[in-house]
């Protein structure tokens, strides 16, 4: 069998690089003997003692790829940031560089045209092709070198110096110390690792033996490390020195901000919200990223439904009142609220925030940090904004009754008032407020509305598996929104777009509720908070649960996903 059309040009390549002659060229070319595949490189490196490398110059050339060495490459920490392990070794890959905006990857195989393009999707990066010998990029992997992407060399270091091979006895604690090599190379490396990793929080927790890291991301815990016992201290000490705290309190919780550029030659402007306290174990830490790149999303990203997004517009817009959020940590109540302010923002109006810690900056916005210290209160910063000819004031978080009381003085005398409380839902924030020992009156008078929301994990669009629900899930679908149809569910393998989760993303759900006549006497006559849901109701607001299950319809999340974050409304 004559040599086809590909290997035909790979040998002519060769003659050109004078490594075959003319001769040689026609006596493969007429072999009987199929040549096809891996068949051809073998017969050249035996039989004509060209190399491996020389193989697959010819061969690129005759694709018009460029080659690659991939023997000569070493895996580091950052190869794996843009696209994942699994990913690559699944389709023989090997991302081996960045040229401007443009990645460089080496295949293995030249003639998988849909990668380039899922590369690119996944990356958001154009992508440029070139070609590497299928065994060494094997070998890449096969070898292991990046089992926990970014920190086997560290802690290969820190094992070597501090772990289970140093007999306890001779090991002090003095020993391992907070500015030495490896420490501050792997608290940069944590910290690293979970931005590109699209972690909201990093948490470092002591154990009897050892120290555990753990990355939250999109709502869930992952554990990413396990490091010796006797680093922790260190560790944690780094950590206190980056964000300026006292690392010889260990008695205390502290809380510190980290400005990461300072630490990192990389071009991360990220800061880092920093909070330590005294375990049973030692001291442990959890941090939360700020993305300084990361800028507010517009308002109709967030997940707000059509209805809602309309009547919280109209909110935002009154010249005067409160406008409270209501939800647990970690629920997108700080982004709705930049949000927000960001569509308002203009030139003719003066916004001033008091905020515990300054997540964003954004520009025309008068932002000011709280310092408890010293005094500086949510308290005493409001009564200071009311002298300074504000239009809207955002507050942090309404936390006692001295804050409720300026926040409602403000809303009741022309201005508008933003802040978050911690409920679980809408109606049940008129009740915290009066048993802070505000006036009820005082109360319906100010509020414009309440917005309780929960973020949900969105399922991934490539992989999610579409299904008709059955028996109780249909029910529950029915009773929330009178609907029936086809909706989606994760699938359990998952896909390299979602690192094999299921799920990819968060999107907001919102429990909106309009203050009104009816509600405002119901607040009045101080009903309980079950009353003042069903008037909300009847006046069109969707429960958390009502707005979830919108979700599961339009194909954003799954009916666990919703009942995992609110359970099923009560008849």
């Amino acid at each position: 069998m004559p040599l086809g059309k590909i290997q035909l040009q790979i040998v002519t390549k060769l003659v050109e690089m004078h490594r075959l002659d003319a001769d040689q060229r026609n006596a493969l070319a007429t072999r009987p003997d199929d040549l096809s595949g891996d068949a051809l490189d073998k017969l050249l490196q035996e039989e004509f003692k060209i190399s491996a490398f020389q193989c697959l110059v010819a061969k690129a050339r005759a694709l018009h790829l460029s080659p690659y060495n991939v023997a000569h490459y070493k895996v580091t920490p950052q190869t794996f940031e843009r696209i994942p392990q699994e990913f690559c070794q699944e389709n023989l890959v090997l991302p081996v560089g960045q040229v401007g905006d443009m990645l460089l990857v080496a295949f293995a195989n030249p003639f998988e045209v849909t990668l380039p393009t899922k590369i690119q999707e996944m990356t958001g990066k154009p992508v440029v092709r070139l070609l590497a010998r299928e065994k060494d990029i094997k070998d890449k992997f096969a070898k292991g070198q990046d089992k926990a992407a970014g920190f086997d060399d560290v802690v290969m270091q820190i094992g070597a110096e501090y772990g289970e091979g140093a007999v306890e006895g001779e090991l002090k604690e003095d020993d391992v110390s907070e500015e030495s090599g490896p420490i501050i190379q792997l608290a940069n490396r944590i910290i690293e690792d979970a931005y590109f990793s699209g972690t909201s929080d990093i948490h470092i927790e002591p154990q009897e033996k050892e120290v555990i890291v753990r990355n939250r991301i999109d709502g869930i815990c992952h554990e990413k490390l396990r490091l010796p016992k006797k680093v922790g201290p260190a560790l944690i000490a780094r950590l206190k020195i980056m964000c300026n705290l006292d690392i010889s309190e260990r008695r205390l919780p502290q809380d510190g901000r980290i400005v990461f550029k300072q630490y990192t030659k990389k071009n991360l402007d990220l800061d880092l919200r920093v909070s330590t306290a005294p375990l049973n174990h030692g001291e442990g830490v959890v941090m939360r990223i700020l993305d300084k790149q990361k800028t507010t999303l517009p308002l109709p990203a967030l997940g707000f439904s059509e209805e809602n997004l309309a009547r919280y517009r109209d909110c935002i817009r009154q010249p005067y009142g409160m406008i409270l959020h209501c939800g647990p940590t970690g629920s997108g109540k700080s982004m709705t609220l930049y949000s927000a302010l960001n569509e308002i923002n203009t030139p003719d109006i003066v916004i001033r925030t008091a905020e515990d810690p300054i997540e964003y900056t954004l520009p025309g916005l008068n932002q000011m940090q709280m310092h408890r210290q010293i005094g500086l209160t949510f308290a005493t910063a409001l009564r200071a904004f009311l002298r300074q000819d504000p239009d809207i004031i955002l507050v942090g978080e309404i936390r006692d009754k001295e804050t409720a009381g300026i926040a409602i003085e403000a809303a009741l005398t022309g201005h508008l008032l933003i802040s978050t409380l911690h409920t679980n839902d809408a109606p049940t924030t008129i009740s915290r407020l009066t048993e802070m020992g505000v006036e009820t009156f005082m109360v319906s008078s100010s509020l414009l509305c309440v917005c309780a929301q929960r973020l949900m994990r969105r399922v991934c669009k490539t992989c999610r598996v579409p299904y008709v629900p059955e028996g109780r899930e249909k029910e529950i679908v029915e009773t929330a929104l009178s609907w029936s149809g086809q909706i989606f569910k994760a699938n359990p393998k998952g896909c390299p777009k979602c690192g094999g989760s299921g799920y990819k993303g968060r999107v907001g759900i919102h429990e909106l509720m309009v203050t009104n006549e009816e509600l405002v006497a119901a607040i009045n006559k101080e009903m309980e908070a079950a009353e003042l849901k069903k008037i909300a109701m009847k006046n069109g607001m969707k429960t958390l649960h009502q707005d979830s299950i919108l979700k599961v319809k339009e194909g954003l999340t799954t009916i666990e996903e919703a009942l995992a974050n609110v359970p099923a409304d009560r008849a």
